[in-house]
């Protein structure tokens, strides 16, 4: 029983912690993400680098290419991946569920992408938060039908 709680404990004032930080903050915890779990091609070992890694992935499709390569089994599929990973109701309230769901349809459009870093920024903001919450240890597994 003393172990949960230490565990509880633990899982919360990292949370809380992540709710302090600043900007300088995230920013460096996501370039210790992209160094320490996101590969140089391919999938993830890790949910935080495939987390970290699609959303660079939209962010350099739509700022590089203007989203000419975008297509579903690869830019679509990694939009739902992070809305999936990203709408946890033990880390986000509901409005920032809301608003990371709202920001990721906004990258979800072949024809108009999204150039400006505010949403991508956001995004590896909520990213960092996952990571603290969760810890570096989640396995991530391979989606053998994504095509990026």
């Amino acid at each position: 029983m003393k172990i949960i709680s230490l565990l509880i404990f633990f899982v919360f004032t990292n949370y809380a912690n992540a709710q302090k930080m600043t900007q300088e903050d995230y920013l460096e915890k996501g370039k210790y993400i992209w160094q320490n779990f996101v590969p140089t091609s391919g999938q993830s070992e890790f949910v935080q680098g495939e987390l970290l890694r699609a959303i660079e992935k939209l962010r350099d499709e739509a700022q590089r290419n203007g989203n000419g390569n975008f297509h579903k089994k690869c830019h679509g599929a990694l939009i739902t991946y992070l809305k999936k990973k990203l709408s946890d109701n033990k880390l986000f309230d509901k409005e920032t569920i809301k608003k990371i769901k709202q920001d990721l349809d906004k990258l979800n459009n072949d024809r108009k992408p999204y150039l400006e870093d505010d949403i991508y920024d956001y995004i590896c903001d909520r990213i960092v938060d996952w990571s603290i919450f969760y810890g570096e240890d989640v396995k991530h597994i391979n989606n053998a039908d994504l095509q990026c």
